[in-house]
């Protein structure tokens, strides 16, 4: 066959179908393939030391070090912003490990576990939005690294920070900025080939590499500007409400920061080796990301007597540096930093949702190559992070959605079903989670319960021109309030109005459907099974 037959073979959606894979649970490949299956016993590699390196890896990245810094750009102190770091991850590692739990136990991404709560059909609009904020995250990310990037060659190169600019000034980037980007996302892009099971390594390097170096810019800037002199005599420049209003807004940025991951925690947690391994998030989330925030601020507030500047944005601290070599190594971390972060918390889980919306076509791999390709280059991560109140503003946006999801989530599985599901169910459009048309009422009535409140608010972080009067105040803890209010809601309604053919008499386990069945016979077996309830629904 010629080049050009093979080229333009591929204009066509047969030639992009994977190669079939016996799937153990599901009717046929159109709803699921390997990558979606349950994790079976070999590949649950993941222990306690890779869950303590994936948080102390996850914990130094760029932009926990903002979320901590630019709380002083709002106005808060020291005093008040530590305070929202820690309660947030307190309450965020415990909704990680309540979820978490479910993952590993079951052994299935939130993709397919969350159908089980939100109803076959209606599971999809929770994927999508989380393919959405992951390619989001993914952008803002790979732009971070991209600055990184562009100090360390500039380290090298000084005559970089003269390269003529031949974007506008309102672009928010410069032609040397676009170049770094793309610089960047091309040593990205090959990493994010890895499998998830290997990739665990990559964290671990990371949690040896990047807190030493941190600690070190800590030092430094303890060295530099004495306690007495930076850190410990701010104060807050707001009083009152305002003050009382801009902790809860920090605070819901804290818990934005990873309610994203809070959701799709089952998406790593499924390769535990067993369920206990993953309880040690409760210590090291809490722990690991207070450090960095106590980092991040003292490093800001250095920054502030030294060049008068509230520079929350690390990499605008090192441009101010003389050291070529120091600026070259501090940002060499941060490269290090953010490609772990965007790899663990972003690609993976934009791949992992992918894989259920399109299971013909699309693997771990190839969602993680969309996800660079969609989310590296369609979205503009330079605006929202043109300014530290943009910033907030954007983290404080989408856990409108996501805190909602993870409580109908954990109130489904530890209240409502009381840890008795039925996995194998969970791939079949027409089992017993198909609910109403495949949308469970109770989890669409909590969401539309627990979203609108929060939509004025909103409207009015994206564009301050709108007035909404008062209802912007509960978009301050908006986190917060979607994710009682959607649980309580959910739970009342499930128990009050049962959905009696979810319930079954003890938990039904990937383990238990095909054991000691070959590939072929248990996929046959399971055909059957499919076959004959999805006639005895539809009858």
């Amino acid at each position: 066959m010629s080049l050009l037959k093979r080229v333009t073979a591929y204009a066509h959606p047969e030639a992009w179908v994977l190669e079939p894979e016996p799937s153990t649970f599901a009717p046929n490949s159109r709803w699921s393939n390997k990558d979606m299956d349950p994790v079976p016993p070999k590949k649950r590699t993941w222990t306690t030391f890779n869950y303590v390196a994936y948080w102390v890896s996850d914990a130094t990245n760029v932009a926990a070090w903002e979320l901590a810094s630019s709380m002083l750009a709002i106005g808060l102190s020291w005093r008040q912003a530590l305070p929202a770091i820690a309660v947030g991850h307190i309450i965020i590692s415990g909704v990680m490990v309540l979820n978490g739990t479910i993952g590993a136990r079951l052994h299935v991404g939130f993709p397919v576990l969350n159908r089980s709560s939100f109803g076959f059909w209606f599971s999809y609009f929770s994927v999508i939005s989380r393919v959405v904020l992951s390619m989001f995250w993914f952008g803002i990310q790979t732009y971070t690294g991209s600055e990184c990037v562009y100090q360390m060659l500039k380290a090298i190169w000084p005559s970089l920070a003269h390269l003529h600019n031949g974007l506008k000034p309102g672009a928010n980037i410069t032609t040397a900025g676009v170049m770094c980007y793309f610089l960047y996302w091309l040593i990205q892009f090959p990493l994010m080939l890895v499998s998830p099971q290997k990739i665990r390594w990559l964290f671990v390097i990371k949690a040896f590499v990047v807190p030493p170096a941190w600690l070190a810019m800590l030092i430094w800037a303890f060295v530099k500007v004495p306690s007495g002199k930076g850190l410990f005599e701010q104060h807050s420049t707001l009083s009152g409400s305002a003050m009382s209003y801009a902790w809860l807004s920090a605070l819901n940025s804290a818990l934005g920061l990873y309610s994203t991951l809070a959701v799709n925690i089952p998406d790593f947690t499924r390769y535990a080796k067993n369920e206990r391994a993953q309880y040690v998030q409760l210590l090291i989330i809490p722990t690991a990301f207070r450090l960095v925030g106590f980092i991040g601020i003292a490093v800001t507030s250095a920054g502030m007597t030294l060049y008068g500047d509230v520079l929350w944005d690390p990499l605008q601290l090192i441009n101010r540096w003389d050291n070529r070599a120091a600026a070259f190594f501090a940002s060499f971390t941060f490269v290090l930093a953010t490609l772990g972060t965007n790899i663990s918390a972003n690609s993976l889980s934009a791949a992992n949702d992918m894989t259920v919306l399109f299971p013909r076509y699309i693997n771990i791999r190839r969602g993680q190559a969309l996800c660079a390709l969609l989310g590296g280059w369609a979205l503009c991560p330079w605006e929202i992070l043109a300014s530290a109140q943009g910033f907030l503003s954007f983290m404080n946006g989408y856990t409108v959605f996501l805190g909602p999801f993870a409580g109908i989530m954990i109130a489904d599985y530890w209240i409502v079903h009381r840890c008795k599901v039925d996995v194998p169910a969970m791939y079949r459009p027409h089992g017993r989670y198909r609910y109403t048309f495949g949308f469970n009422w109770r989890a669409v009535a909590a969401i539309l319960v627990s979203v609108p409140p929060n939509m004025p608010g909103l409207i009015a972080s994206i564009n301050p021109k709108i007035n909404v009067g008062g209802a912007t105040k509960i978009f301050d803890f908006a986190w917060l309030f979607g994710f009682f209010t959607a649980s309580v809601v959910y739970a009342v309604l499930s128990l009050v109005f049962p959905a009696e053919e979810t319930f079954v008499a003890e938990a039904i386990m990937s383990d238990d459907s095909v054991e000691d069945v070959p590939d072929s016979e248990g996929s046959s077996q399971m055909e059957k099974e499919c076959v004959e309830e999805e006639i005895k629904v539809v009858a």
